[in-house]
Parts: structure tokens; C-alpha cells; sequence
């Protein structure tokens, strides 16, 4: 732009009149002036070209900058309304159990103190039968070492009888085959002697043969003095019609005088203890065989010495059981 105005001007000085040279000079140094500028204007015009270039792309850089934060900012704007919503949700939610949670407390610390209550009564009732089962567990064990010595008690009594049976066997052998038995059962001695043996029919005194068996009996019991002994009279189930030597009633009768005869034997051995002697009569009601033969009725017709040890000392530990 200056140097086409350069040129005009210099062209219109030319063109009017002839110029002097210092006018010329002047003029040339105004133009080399000009182009000077004109150089100086075009290095800042492409300067400022460059920097507007510069400034275009930094403006566009900040344009896409700008769009890119204007979204960022429209998504977090749009995040913190859905956390705010969330939020305010999670509050409510929060106020509604921490409503339910206080009714619940309330709740279990009603149930708690009834709970506690109920294990309180639970705890004293266990001590209770703790102490209830400690006072039967020694109570227990005080009954095991009765039991214990009652066991022992009565082993020593078995043995004993047995021994005594095992006695009167031997004292009585001559005799067993004629109408004599010896056995132990239920923890006692019984020796039976048939009718045969001591009595003749209908009468109630004890022949020869029958008193040395009852001598050697006395024997045995003499040397036992802490036995018991049961003399029984039985009968079979004839009946007694009139009376017998004008003395003998009936079956009681006669079982009963039998029985006293053998005790009057008995009582002849002065080792004996005699409040140890007991005489029965059991007529016929307590049979052996059946009466409805004759050999049943000869079995039936016997006295019975049941032989009985002491109980004192295991009734003493039975009622301390």
C-alpha cells in the first residue's frame, strides 16, 4: 500500500514539472523511507499474521477445552442430582430404621429383662437341683456301700446255710432214704421228715428210730444257736372221724401234737436256745404231692424243721438302705 503511493507521488512530480535535484533527493529519500516503513509494516503485518494464526489455534484449542468442561461439568451436575437424590433416599431409609430400630431396642430390651428374669429363676433353680442332686448323689453313695455290705451280708449267710445244710446232710445219712430230705432254698434250710419215719398212723408220739433222727437234728442245732427253727406238722386230707385215743380232734389236732412232740426232743438238748423253737400245726393246706393217691398222702403226711438264720443284722442294714 505505501509503495503504490510512493510511486504516485514521485510519478506526479515528474509529470508537472521538471524537479530540482535536491527535490529529487529528497524525494528519494522520502521513498527509500517509505519502503523502509513498508518493510518494517509487512515483518509486522506477517508477525501478527503469525500470532493471530497462533491465537486462532489457542482460541479453538480453548473453544474444544471449553466444550469438553461444559460436558464434564453437565455430568457431574447431573452425577451430583443423582447422588443428591440417592442421598436424600438413603436418609430417608436411614430415618425410617432408625425409627424401627428404636422400637426394636425397646423391643429386645423388654424381651432382654425377661430373658434375664427367666435365667435368673433357671440359674437358681439349677443350683437347687444341683444341691438336691449332690444330696442324692451322696445319698446314693451311702446306699451303694449298704447295698454293698448287705450283699456281703448275705453271701456270708448263703454260705453259712449252705454249710449248715451241707452239716445236716452228713449228720442226717443214715436217715435220708427212709423218708428224710435235706434242702436249701430262698436263703433257708428245710429237712422233711415223712410220717413213716416218726409216727405210726393216727398217733402223734415219735418212735425210736424217728428220735435219733431228731437227736442227731438237735445236734447240728445245738452247735447253731442263732438259728431260727420252724417245726410244721402236715397231714393229708383224710378226715379224722370220732377221736383218736378219745384226744384227736381233726387234721389241726393232730398236725399241731406231732409238731410239739418233736419240739419236746428238741428241748431235751440243753444246748439248744429255746425261744429259737417255733411248733406249728399246718394240717392238710399245705401239700406236697396230691392227696388223691396213696403214695401223694404219704408225702403229704411229714413234719418240716425249716431252719431260718438271724436277718437282725441284714434287716438292720435294709432299713438303712
Amino acid at each position: 500500500m505505501i509503495k503504490k503511493v510512493s510511486a504516485a507521488l514521485l510519478v506526479a512530480a515528474l509529470s508537472t514539472s521538471c524537479v530540482s535535484k535536491k527535490l529529487y533527493t529528497e524525494l528519494e529519500d522520502q521513498l527509500t523511507e517509505a519502503k523502509q516503513q513498508n518493510r518494517s509494516l509487512s515483518d509486522e503485518l506477517d508477525h501478527l499474521t503469525t500470532e493471530k494464526n497462533s491465537l486462532d489455534l489457542e482460541n479453538k484449542n480453548l473453544k474444544s477445552e471449553l466444550d469438553r468442561l461444559k460436558a464434564e461439568r453437565d455430568k457431574l451436575a447431573s452425577d451430583y442430582a443423582a447422588a443428591a437424590t440417592k442421598l436424600k433416599n438413603l436418609e430417608d431409609a436411614y430415618a425410617k430404621l432408625e425409627k424401627n430400630a428404636d422400637e426394636t431396642i425397646k423391643n429386645n430390651l423388654t424381651k432382654n429383662r425377661e430373658l434375664l428374669a427367666q435365667l435368673d429363676a433357671k440359674e437358681k433353680a439349677l443350683a437347687a437341683e444341683k444341691t438336691r442332686l449332690d444330696s442324692l448323689s451322696n445319698e446314693l453313695k451311702t446306699r451303694s456301700q449298704r447295698v454293698n455290705e448287705l450283699e456281703q451280708l448275705i453271701a456270708a449267710q448263703d454260705s453259712k446255710m449252705n454249710l449248715l445244710k451241707e452239716t445236716l446232710s452228713s449228720a442226717l445219712n443214715a436217715f435220708e432214704g427212709k423218708g428224710l430230705t435235706v434242702e436249701q432254698k430262698n436263703g433257708k434250710v428245710y429237712v422233711s421228715l415223712e410220717n413213716k419215719l416218726l409216727f405210726k398212723t393216727g398217733s402223734w408220739s415219735v418212735n425210736d428210730e424217728g428220735r435219733k433222727a431228731i437227736v442227731e437234728l438237735g445236734k447240728v442245732l445245738g452247735n447253731n444257736p442263732d438259728i431260727a427253727v420252724l417245726i410244721e406238722g402236715h397231714t393229708d386230707n383224710d378226715i379224722i372221724r370220732g377221736s383218736l385215743g378219745g384226744m384227736i380232734n381233726n387234721n389241726w389236732d393232730l398236725s399241731t401234737k406231732r409238731a410239739l412232740s418233736v419240739v419236746e426232743i428238741l428241748n431235751e438238748n440243753p444246748k439248744i436256745v429255746k425261744k429259737n423253737l417255733t411248733a406249728a400245726g399246718r394240717s392238710e393246706f399245705a401239700p406236697v404231692d396230691s392227696n388223691a393217691t396213696d403214695i401223694g398222702k404219704a408225702r403229704n403226711r411229714r413234719i418240716e424243721v425249716i431252719l431260718t438264720p438271724n436277718l437282725d443284722s441284714i434287716t438292720k442294714v435294709l432299713n438303712e438302705i
